[in-house]
Formats: structure tokens, C-alpha cells, sequence
């Protein structure tokens, strides 16, 4: 399945029903009356978090969706079906923007949210609604009111608990291939991964995390450089990252400080996220030549450096226990952060 990360939809909720005019024929009812029913509601759109998607291609190819009308209103005080709403199902981790692509309407990155983006319109009444003392045989009756139509964006951010990042052909797609059942493409020049792709790693016995495979960031990539801040924002859902340099490259603390420096300009927390950095494609060194690099770049940045291949597999078991062990801790830091309350002790007050 292609995947799809961002695309634009136009709704329109339903017309409400026209209200009736219309009055009673009945043998032994002398004067009549009026017995206009009302028209009925038009439909909503829903926009709703599922499990089980993970792309929006499903919003390629069809990008108009429109709400039920609301039926109009009949003779014999008959009121008009409610017209059908329409829920439009998106993976969990979708954001809801304007037509600016900046305004965010919704964010649901809880599977099961569901948000209103466009109200049916309300039915109109009939001439039933309007008889009174002073007006026995009223001849008018209300139009239903029209719908919404908008036209949003749809951006999907995906929701993984361990996220790959790296300069272009750093080995990440190879890595990802190493500790789960993903297969996403590998070769040997830059940007062969063109979209993210997510893997589940197994640690032990009903332990599992999901990860995933970034495209190659660049400088300036924070400005739309290469692929551009759409890659970026998937980092953000991520709660740890796990930053691969290539080892056989010229220099791996440039590497590591380039992507460093996209991060802090992207914002968005992405510089604050824990981080596990690790040299790849120890495969094509000698152990003297792979400790001394590890070494070098381990000064220079102040982290401790792992060494892996995804190919050999040497050091990849260890980082992924690794991985589980911190994304554990935070999950239990997260569980333990005492909630706030409002009786908390503080200055005195009436």
C-alpha cells in the first residue's frame, strides 16, 4: 500500500428539509387545519481515529464527501428523515488543519477520538409550527437551512515509540530490516527511502515497540531543504530517538552535529527527546578503527556511542534492549509523575 501522509479534502455537511404546507381534508372535521410536518436535520461529518490504517491513500483518489440531506416534511404532521452523517475514518495520529495549513482544528492521536468539523443544517418547520389563536390556516412554511462546507487538510504524524534519524544512507532502512519483519527498500546511494515506514521489534516474551524508519535528513532540511519538514513532524510523536552515523563516513561529528542543528530548528520538542546515538556499518571496519571513531565522537558530542551493524548484526541486539529498557523508564516516569491538584499546599488565601 502507497502511503500517504498528507492530503486535501473538501466536506459539506447536509441541507436541512424543507418544512410543508399543508392542511387537513377529513369528512367530520369541519374547519380543518393546518398539518405541515417539519423538515428534517441534515447529516454531520465526523472525522474519527481508527486502529488498523496507517497511511491516508484512502483520501487520494476521492477527496469530496458530502452528508445526507435531511428529508423534507409531508401532509398529516409527517416531520422529514434526519439526513445521514458521515464519519471519515483516518489512523490515529491525523492533525485536522484549515485551508491555511496552519490553523490545527483537531489532533487525534488516541485511537477512538472523534470530532465534529461539519454541523448539518437544521430543518425548516412546517405550517403545523406556526398556526396560532390569531392565525388558524398559516400558508407558509420554513426552507431547511443549508449545510457547512469546508476545505481542510488532512496531515498524519505517525505515532511510534522509538524513531531512526541519520543523515541519507546512514543504514537506518538496513537496521530496521535487522529488528523486525519491515521490509523497507535498501540500497547503496542517498534517499532510497522516500517515506517512513514502521516496524514492530520484539524484545522478549509479550514485550514489543514500535519503530520507525525516517527518511535521511539534510541541512537545511528545518527550511524545506531535501524532503523537507514533512519527514520531521513524524519525529514528534516519537519518544525517544535513535540517531544512526554512517562509520565509514568523512566525519561522524559533523554528521552528528547537522542533524543536531535541524532538530533544534525545527523545534517542536524534537531537540529535548531522549536520544540514543549509535555509529552503524561497523561491518566495513577494523574493531581498532570502529572503538577509535567511537572514542573520537564520544568527546566531541559528550554521549556514550554505541557500535552496530545491521548487516552483520554485531551490537544490534544490545541497542534494542537497550531501547526497551529507556522507553520502560519513561513509560514509568510517566506513570509516576504525581497529577497536580488544586489543594496542593501554598499561600493562604479567603
Amino acid at each position: 500500500m502507497k502511503f500517504l501522509d498528507q492530503t486535501k479534502i473538501i466536506i459539506r455537511s447536509g441541507n436541512g428539509g424543507a418544512g410543508c404546507v399543508s392542511f387537513r381534508r377529513e369528512k367530520f372535521i369541519e374547519f380543518g387545519g393546518p398539518d405541515g410536518g417539519d423538515g428534517g436535520r441534515g447529516g454531520d461529518v465526523w472525522i474519527e481515529a481508527v486502529d488498523g490504517l496507517n497511511t491516508l491513500i484512502d483520501y487520494r483518489y476521492q477527496q469530496h464527501f458530502k452528508a445526507g440531506t435531511g428529508g423534507h416534511g409531508m401532509g398529516r404532521s409527517r416531520h422529514g428523515a434526519d439526513g445521514k452523517s458521515l464519519v471519515l475514518k483516518v489512523p490515529t495520529g491525523t492533525q485536522v488543519l484549515d485551508e491555511d495549513k496552519e490553523t490545527v482544528i483537531a489532533d487525534l492521536t488516541q485511537t477512538g477520538m472523534r470530532v465534529l468539523l461539519a454541523k448539518g443544517g437544521n430543518g425548516g418547520f412546517g405550517n403545523e409550527h406556526f398556526k396560532s389563536s390569531v392565525n388558524r390556516a398559516p400558508y407558509h412554511a420554513n426552507p431547511g437551512l443549508e449545510g457547512e462546507e469546508r476545505t481542510l487538510w488532512l496531515r498524519l504524524k505517525l505515532i511510534a515509540d522509538a524513531g531512526l534519524i541519520g543523515l541519507p544512507n546512514a543504514g537506518k532502512s538496513t537496521f530496521l530490516r535487522a529488528v523486525s519483519a519491515a521490509t523497507p527498500k535498501v540500497a547503496d546511494y542517498p534517499f532510497t527511502t522516500l517515506h517512513p515506514h514502521l516496524g514492530v521489534v520484539s524484545v522478549g516474551e509479550g514485550e514489543r515497540f514500535i519503530m520507525a524508519d525516517l527518511p535521511g535528513l539534510i541541512e537545511g532540511a528545518a527550511e524545506g531543504q531535501g524532503l523537507g519538514t514533512r519527514f520531521l513532524g513524524h519525529a514528534e510523536r516519537c519518544v525517544a530517538l535513535i540517531h544512526l552515523i554512517d562509520a565509514t563516513g568523512e566525519s561522524a561529528t559533523e554528521a552528528y552535529r547537522t542533524i543536531r542543528h535541524e532538530l533544534e530548528q525545527y523545534g517542536e520538542g524534537l531537540a529535548d527527546k531522549p536520544e540514543i546515538v549509535a555509529l552503524n556499518k561497523i561491518d566495513a571496519l577494523t574493531p581498532a578503527e570502529a572503538n577509535r571513531k567511537r572514542a573520537a565522537l564520544s568527546r566531541a558530542i559528550g554521549k556514550e556511542v554505541r557500535l552496530v551493524s545491521g548487516v552483520s548484526g554485531a551490537g544490534v541486539r544490545d541497542l534494542v534492549n537497550e531501547i526497551a529498557a529507556m522507553l520502560r523508564a519513561r513509560r514509568g516516569d510517566e506513570a509516576e509523575a504525581p497529577a497536580t491538584t488544586e489543594n496542593e499546599p501554598g499561600d493562604w488565601a479567603p
